[in-house]
């Protein structure tokens, strides 16, 4: 290919291009409606009204926040039970128990952890707000594996379990 020949080629192109430009405005002038022939020859007003507020960092969002980031959808607890509870490694840390509602209205899921063969297993009480679903299993996005050695084990008789029938709403998750 010589020199000449792609420069004409990009010519070609934006020539196009300015051909097609031309034929848009064109078409948008007469589309536009009566009111707007009359005033052509006005500039637009435009209002301005001030600048949004900067967006959060990641960092600084609330648990509610960021599971609202992760499109909760609604899933029945039965659903939940018996799901691995995964870490950023893909490694189990668990399975669902079962799912309780705290007396502040916080749900959270009761996930057997630590232990060796069973043994010295203790119940840790995982915020819905940290787990999102990932297929059939779900991963935990805002509590790591040290976070888990150091959540005390999980007793508050005042918590209700929740039943197998009842909807609740949690993140979803695409590795």
């Amino acid at each position: 290919m010589t020199v000449s020949t792609e420069w004409d080629r990009k010519g070609a192109s934006a020539s196009r291009r300015a051909a097609a430009t031309a034929a848009a405005l064109a078409i948008v002038a007469t589309l536009q409606s009566p009111a707007a022939q009359e005033t052509a020859g006005r500039l637009p007003l435009v209002l301005a009204a001030g600048q949004a507020p900067p967006a959060k960092a990641p960092a600084a969002l609330s648990p509610e926040e960021k599971m609202q980031r992760r499109h909760p959808q609604p899933v029945k607890v039965g659903d939940l039970i018996g799901l691995p509870v995964l870490d950023f490694d893909d490694r189990t840390l668990g399975r669902v128990k079962s799912v309780v509602r705290t007396p502040a209205g916080k749900i959270r899921l009761i996930v057997p952890y630590g232990g060796f063969l069973g043994w010295g297993r203790r119940l840790v009480a995982v915020p819905v707000e940290a787990v999102a679903i990932a297929g059939r299993q779900l991963a935990t996005l805002d509590m790591t594996r040290a976070q888990f050695d150091a959540a005390p084990a999980w007793n508050d008789p005042e918590s209700r379990s929740l039943p197998a029938s009842e909807i609740i709403r949690i993140g979803l998750y695409r590795r």
